[in-house]
């Protein structure tokens, strides 16, 4: 470990302790009128964040969304009102004073964590500890591929993160910080709040891990400062600057400090300082005016800190205007994809209609990606690590590698958790598209930070393959049967589950096109057929659900289905009709979502009056709403075994034979 050490003392900035101590005053102020939040963290880490922000960060709130701006994390987001304090100092149009008055209050803009798109200048949405740091892995990452792809001229900056104890021990800082150091992320900077309280106390409480040594092991920079020695901090953030990795500055800090008797305990973490505290800690700090006033020549020292950016800005947008590249990394930060992408899709849908394709819709999925791939370098694919069981890398995908960014391809290891949270960071910064993949019922582990990408609308594509009891002999541990009701509980997420190769690129196109919002793509292990009897013309996926086959005359059931049963279902309808002579409406349902967003009329033609059978190899939970109070369903009721899948299908009941009993017990009971 590096110490930081000054040997010639240089005199600190005139007003930079004053500056800090605004930030102190403000956060007390604004937790103790909401009689809610955290004073802790905002008093604790004032001076680490006055130095980073009036010396180096380069943002400039009257252009909050530079495309080359640094990104700054406030991963300890429940120290949201040191965001806010700065963004009023330094003087975002839509933070004045009354916003901080109205900390925590419904329909603010200073929400209890800092909320992405919330208010200006906030880049991610924090509060689920840990996320915060994996995200601005994710955020470093674009920031390297975009300078190998447009050159530094048009891309080079760095993302800063503040992190807590809390960040550092949740298990997803140790897949991020792993994956940072092994690809050398040098433009990522992590300012560890070293304060070693926690919620229930001392972290000594919970935890015995020499935090600098685990960075180092992951092969970052380290040093150690004294978080409130202003010129200590600045000589940190100089020399990680210039490393060649990842940098982690351990800040030794006292939470809630200034605070003459809570100061370093962990009542300061999450409740008001109290009248009494507050009014001594205004003496200690020499802080004589009244709540929520700031003086003018400390408000004015916080609104002149962001004049070196606005000139880095003017030159970095004359460097723009000259650069022939200038419309390509223009489009590519709006997000919008050239439309040939889609072009290219629906010829290949066509062509795979006229060779009626038999894959599985992994291997559709691949099929689709390498037509997508080929149209755009926008698009950036990974898996963690299943790669060739996932199907996500296509012809010509360069992989990312240590100290070379050029490539389009990410190994992310297994770590299933980081890799969707630096998808979210790629996301966020602008510039790509990320997709990447696992089996489905890993989903588990990459569930916080995919309720994230719904949370702030990112177009996150997860790859999801092996998305049922259809995988066979590796058994019910990897068999999902909970995790689509999951998903699809989860708000802003369309989760697809395509039934043959043209639903997969029906799919594939609608994700990409839904720019504010996730994707799962739940893909199957075994080979599918090429239901569609039509030539593919407008996309039938895009409604979420649609019938594939409608009798003449009235119907007397619906089957509806999704992915691998389909196929199943259509088997049962041929049966009923000869059998039974029923006549069988049958309904493929890719994507729940999209159907919920179409008229009523829509609905109704689609689902009908007569009774409904649903069909999906997963859990029922969800399915009434579909099928109403007579239908049926047919599926699990348990966890999967290990066999083979054909074996499986039998076993748990999920054929055609099954379908049509079920089909004549509800018309019977009709």
């Amino acid at each position: 470990m590096n110490q930081i050490a000054i040997d010639t003392p240089v005199p600190a900035r005139a007003d930079e302790q004053l500056m800090a101590n605004a930030i102190r005053a403000l956060a007390m102020d604004a937790v103790q009128k909401a009689n809610s939040g955290h004073p802790g963290m905002p008093m604790g880490m004032a001076d680490v964040a006055t130095i980073l922000f009036n010396r180096f960060l380069q943002i400039d709130p009257s252009r909050p969304d530079w495309p080359d701006r640094d990104r700054f994390v406030l991963s300890a987001g429940h120290g949201s009102m040191l965001q806010y304090a700065l963004h009023y100092l330094l003087g975002y149009e839509d933070m004045p004073i009354e916003e901080l008055q109205r900390f925590r209050q419904l329909g603010s803009r200073t929400a209890g964590h800092p909320e992405y798109g919330h208010a200006l200048g906030i880049e991610t949405t924090t509060g689920p500890l840990g996320q915060g740091i994996a995200t601005a892995v994710g955020m470093a990452l674009a920031e390297r591929m975009l300078a190998a792809r447009f050159g530094a001229g048009l891309v080079d900056h760095y993302t800063y993160a503040i992190a807590g104890d809390g960040c550092l021990q949740e298990g997803m800082s140790h897949e991020a910080i792993d994956l940072a150091g092994h690809l050398g992320l040098s433009k990522l900077i992590v300012l560890w709040d070293d304060n070693r309280i926690s919620i229930d106390g001392p972290t000594s409480l919970a935890t015995s891990m020499d935090q600098p040594m685990r960075f180092r092991a992951a092969g970052w920079s380290v040093l150690s400062i004294d978080g409130h020695d202003l010129e200590a901090i600045a000589a940190a953030l100089e020399q990680a600057r210039t490393s060649d990795r990842p940098t982690l500055i351990a800040c030794r800090t006292t939470i809630g400090k200034g605070a003459p008797n809570l100061g370093g305990s962990e009542k300061t973490h999450g409740a008001p300082l109290g009248a009494a505290e507050i009014a001594a800690t205004r003496t200690n700090l020499g802080w004589d005016h009244p709540p929520f006033e700031i003086p003018g020549e400390i408000l004015r020292a916080w609104r002149t800190a962001p004049a070196r950016a606005r000139t880095a800005r003017a030159a970095w947008e004359a460097r723009l205007a000259a650069s022939p590249r200038r419309q390509e990394f223009e489009s590519a930060v709006a997000g919008d994809l050239p439309e040939g992408v889609f072009e290219a899709l629906s010829t290949f849908r066509q062509q795979h209609f006229e060779s009626a394709t038999n894959v599985a819709t992994r291997k559709a999925s691949e099929m689709a990606l390498a037509v997508i791939n080929e149209a755009t370098e926008q698009t950036v694919g990974g898996s963690a690590d299943l790669t060739h069981s996932n199907l996500t890398i296509t012809k010509g995908m360069a992989r990312v590698s240590p100290g070379d960014f050029s490539g389009r391809y990410i190994h992310y290891g297994i770590r299933e958790h980081g890799m969707a949270a630096a998808m979210n960071g790629m996301a966020l910064h602008g510039g790509l598209v990320p997709y990447g993949g696992t089996f489905l019922c890993f989903a588990d582990y990459a569930r916080g930070a995919m309720r994230l990408s719904a949370l702030m609308g990112q177009r996150v594509i997860y790859v999801m393959t092996h998305d049922s009891i259809g995988l066979g002999e590796d058994g019910p541990t990897h068999q999902p049967v909970e995790h689509l009701a999951m998903l699809r509980a989860t708000p802003n997420l369309n989760v697809f589950r395509p039934a043959d190769i043209i639903e997969t690129a029906e799919c594939w196109e609608l994700a990409l096109r839904s720019k504010h919002r996730p994707s799962v793509l739940v893909l199957s292990r075994q080979t599918l057929p090429m239901l569609r009897t039509k030539a593919p013309e407008a996309s039938r996926s895009a409604k979420g659900a649609y019938l594939m086959r409608k009798p003449v005359g009235r119907r007397d059931v619906t089957l509806i289905a999704t992915g691998s049963e389909v196929e199943i279902a259509r088997a049962a309808a041929d049966l009923l009709l000869e059998r039974h002579h029923m006549r069988v409406a049958l309904v493929s349902m890719p994507c729940w979502e999209l159907f919920e967003e179409q008229d009523e009329a829509y609905r109704a033609e689609v689902l009908g009056t007569a009774p409904r059978i649903a069909v999906e190899a997963a859990a029922r939970l969800g399915w009434d709403r579909w099928i109403g109070d007579g239908g049926s369903f047919v599926g699990m009721t348990g966890f999967g075994a290990s066999a083979p899948a054909a074996e499986l299908y039998r076993h748990f009941g999920i054929t055609a034979e099954a379908i049509a009993d079920a089909a004549c017990a509800v018309v019977q009971k009709d």
